[in-house]
């Protein structure tokens, strides 16, 4: 706990968490596609957004509250779905949901998680998501079913996986589960031995949600690949909507056609993203196409992922539109360093920073924070 009382910022997060973890573990957490153009990109194209504060306004009372997609929530924030967050700290996935539920925001939980639906369901309380990727439609078809009688209440289906992304991190360092030993490994593991003694504990971590499964070969053989159905279609996903009572967001989205095209299959909202940087390089980053579409025609729900790191970030994702962020790496950085402490450290950093900026730029409420307080310089 002394160690998160000396961490101020996600910066200092990430240095911790960079300090404790395995260099494999590490960059397989912060890396890449390719050249890593999109990684940079997203944490960059926040920076060339600028405020343009109101002043004289009556601040005697701030309330960063707000609703994402009808949910109550603390501050415009969801803990994004991310997958074998074991790596980082045991059951990371009870410990991310435990520590949004404490700060008062949704956890969605990812297909590729440690722990299962029905272990988060049991030991963590709050506001719980269930993200979808589509590896083979029988599959598919029992994850909604089985995160429908959990009551998990919104669905997120992601759509950018078809073809896993080309991590030259990953590769150079031999990355995969089961952990592959050699002289380097054992080294980087003896030199981290906090982590190396919780691994050593509990194991290598599982798929916890496929360990149930029937899976057919073809399944199989997309979970050794990272990679979805490459045949799911929205005609596909019109049987998913069929299946699914509640709210559908589309994951992985950056195309205003694809957007105009949610309204016709009932989704009720879309998350802009690139996949942190982690499929395709050199795309678009989120929070610049959410300054192009937040106007579009599509009347659901827009939120933003990537490259989230200060409460501005939140700030100006509001103001261009935004519902909500994710916010995936800087509360990973916190799992690592101190499990759900750590995780809680992480967002309530986030929260006390944004209401900070709501202050800053004469918002009282969330509600105020529009386009005309950032303006984009070059």
């Amino acid at each position: 706990m002394s160690r998160l009382n000396k961490i101020y910022n996600i910066k200092g997060m990430r240095k911790a968490a960079r300090s404790r973890l395995p260099k494999i573990v590490f960059d397989y957490l912060e890396g890449g596609a390719e050249d890593e153009h999109d990684l940079t990109e997203n944490n960059t194209s926040y920076d060339r957004w600028k405020f343009k504060p109101r002043r004289l306004v009556d601040l005697t009372e701030i309330d960063p509250t707000t609703e994402i997609l009808g949910s109550p929530a603390s501050f415009p924030g969801v803990v994004a779905p991310t997958g074998l967050n074991s790596l980082f700290w045991p059951n990371g996935d009870i410990a991310l949901a435990r520590a949004a539920t404490r700060v008062g925001i949704p956890f969605v939980l990812s297909t590729a998680s440690s722990d299962s639906l029905e272990a988060v369901a049991a030991q963590a309380e709050g506001e719980r998501w269930f993200q979808l990727y589509v590896i083979e439609k029988t599959l598919a078809t029992s994850l909604v079913e089985r995160a429908k009688s959990l009551d998990y209440s919104k669905l997120i289906i992601t759509t950018d996986v078809v073809f896993n992304g080309k991590r030259e991190r990953d590769l150079k360092n031999g990355f995969g589960l089961p952990m592959r030993y050699n002289l380097k490994t054992i080294f980087d593991g003896v030199t981290h031995p906090s982590w190396t003694m919780n691994y050593l504990k509990h194991g290598t971590p599982k798929l916890g949600n496929l360990a149930n499964e029937e899976l057919s070969p073809e399944a199989r053989a997309a979970l050794l690949s990272r990679s979805m159905d490459a045949g799911f279609t929205w005609e596909d996903l019109a049987i998913i909507r069929d299946l699914w009572p509640g709210q559908i967001i589309l994951k992985g989205i950056l195309h205003q056609a694809d957007i105009d095209k949610c309204r016709q299959y009932g989704i009720d909202g879309v998350v802009l993203s690139n996949h942190g940087g982690r499929q395709l390089d050199a795309t678009m980053s989120p929070v610049d196409a959410l300054a192009k579409i937040s106007s579009s025609n599509f009347e659901g729900h827009i939120l933003v992922d990537g490259g989230v790191r200060r409460g501005r970030d939140i700030a100006k994702a509001k103001a261009l539109g935004a519902s909500s962020v994710l916010i995936g790496r800087a509360v990973l950085y916190g799992l690592a360093v101190a499990g759900e402490e750590g995780a809680f450290k992480a967002l309530t950093i986030l929260k006390e920073e944004f209401e900070g900026y709501m202050k800053q730029l004469g918002c009282s409420t969330v509600n105020q924070l529009t386009s005309d307080l950032v303006e984009h310089v070059s």
